[in-house]
């Protein structure tokens, strides 16, 4: 079971290296799993790559349309708030991406990130992380 970020997302949404290099270590089938408040990240990097000019509005819908789709489910973020919060202070770390370690750790999954930093914490904490790499 995979866990996916934003960052791992927009990644194989546009396949790059990175973002090939993390399909290629999914199994056929694997369930792919996020926080529900991944569509509402995935929305505002839309939105920033809109204002960067990066992408055209018109193509933003699209975009977080296939986002949405890498995901087969989604856990409610009220199922998780409480550990990240209590998390997030011990960890002196964002809330947002102990989110993702939370579900990661809960489930036993492998957390498909290219964030450095919540990728370093993942190695602190002994849970499963795939972080940048590439084929």
């Amino acid at each position: 079971m995979i866990v996916l970020d934003v960052s791992a997302a927009m990644a194989m949404a546009h396949q790059t290296g990175e973002g090939q290099a993390l399909e290629a270590l999914m199994l056929e089938g694997e369930k792919v799993i996020a926080p529900r408040f991944y569509l509402i990240e995935g929305a505002n990097v839309v939105w920033k790559c809109v204002r960067a000019g990066v992408l055209p509005p018109t193509d933003a819908s699209t975009v977080l349309a296939g986002l949405a789709m890498l995901v087969d489910e989604f856990v409610e973020d009220g199922e998780l708030i409480e550990e990240a919060l209590a998390e997030s202070i011990r960890c002196n770390h964002p809330i947002y991406d102990m989110m993702y370690l939370v579900l990661t750790r809960r489930r036993g999954a492998t957390l498909f990130t290219l964030d450095k930093r919540l990728a370093g914490l993942c190695a602190e904490c002994r849970v499963s992380c795939v972080e940048v790499c590439s084929i």
